[in-house]
């Protein structure tokens, strides 16, 4: 994104300069393999998360530490969050989200530091993301149902002469969900990164009567950290339904499935002490 002209009356404010990605070497492209500002920063954030999550859990104190607790936190809520949403049939691939949630949180909170970068904020490591929770999800319903998964998309209560126009509606949701996916999380980052932009172009040139900018970065600065933490909840709650709708089709639940369960364990005796 080119930088515009430098505004009237002193004020140069180009909120999407922020988001460039630019060689940690050199003043040459970014190609394939450079290695970038984005790069950096990537790194920095698997640094951290590995940091938190095996240094710091590494004695398995009975009485744990801050770090520790964190990390047990972390986990205990990820690992709630994908049974309460998917069942106990998506715990093999509890791993997996917890690593997508792990990994946005830091990186969204990392991108509030001064003179850091928000990874997040750019599509090329979003959509990646997205694309692979959506092959993952497709593959992971046809290993289990086979070609019964296709009848995700042919809505059987609905009326016989509705269902083809509710079948291309439900496949053109389907192939949609990495675009919402991707977007929600880039966009709500890069606004309010851009927002924070503005107030600090706006507070310098102000002197003494920055007050009021300063006062409203650290206001948006407060729900940039909500924000951080909120979009790393919904991509990874997202996923879990994504990956529910993968392993139950037809939209049952694992609250309808236990509840299944429970009916029949409650049942089974009776009808087996009948005979």
């Amino acid at each position: 994104m080119a930088a515009g002209a430098e505004g009237e009356g002193g004020f140069a404010i180009h909120p999407m300069d922020q988001f460039i990605v630019k060689p940690l070497f050199g003043d040459g492209g970014v190609g394939l393999f450079t290695v970038s500002n984005a790069t950096l920063w990537m790194a920095i954030t698997v640094a951290v998360v590995s940091l938190l999550l095996i240094a710091g859990t590494r004695g398995r104190a009975l009485v744990p530490s801050r770090v520790q607790s964190m990390a047990e936190l972390l986990y205990g809520f990820v690992r709630k969050m994908v049974t309460d949403v998917a069942g106990e049939k998506a715990a093999p691939y509890f791993p997996y989200i917890f690593t997508l949630f792990v990994f946005i949180l830091f990186a969204n909170l990392l991108a509030l530091i001064p003179y850091s970068y928000t990874v997040t904020a750019q599509f090329a490591v979003t959509v990646p993301l997205a694309l692979a929770v959506f092959i993952s999800v497709t593959v992971i319903g046809f290993m289990k149902h086979g070609t019964h998964f296709l009848s995700l998309f042919w809505p059987t209560d609905a009326p016989v002469a509705l269902r083809p126009v509710l079948c291309i509606i439900e496949l053109i949701s389907y192939f949609v969900r990495p675009v919402s996916h991707s977007i929600r999380l880039g966009a709500n980052l890069m606004a309010g990164h851009a927002v924070l932009k503005v107030f600090a172009g706006f507070a310098g040139p102000l002197g003494i009567g920055a007050v009021l900018p300063i006062a409203m970065m650290v206001g948006v600065f407060g729900l940039e950290v909500l924000v951080a933490v909120i979009q790393a909840y919904v991509f990874a709650i997202l996923t879990c339904v994504y990956l529910n709708d993968a392993l139950n089709l037809h939209g049952h639940s694992a609250h309808d499935e236990d509840e299944h369960h429970s009916d029949y364990i409650g049942v089974h005796p009776d009808s087996h002490a009948a005979h």
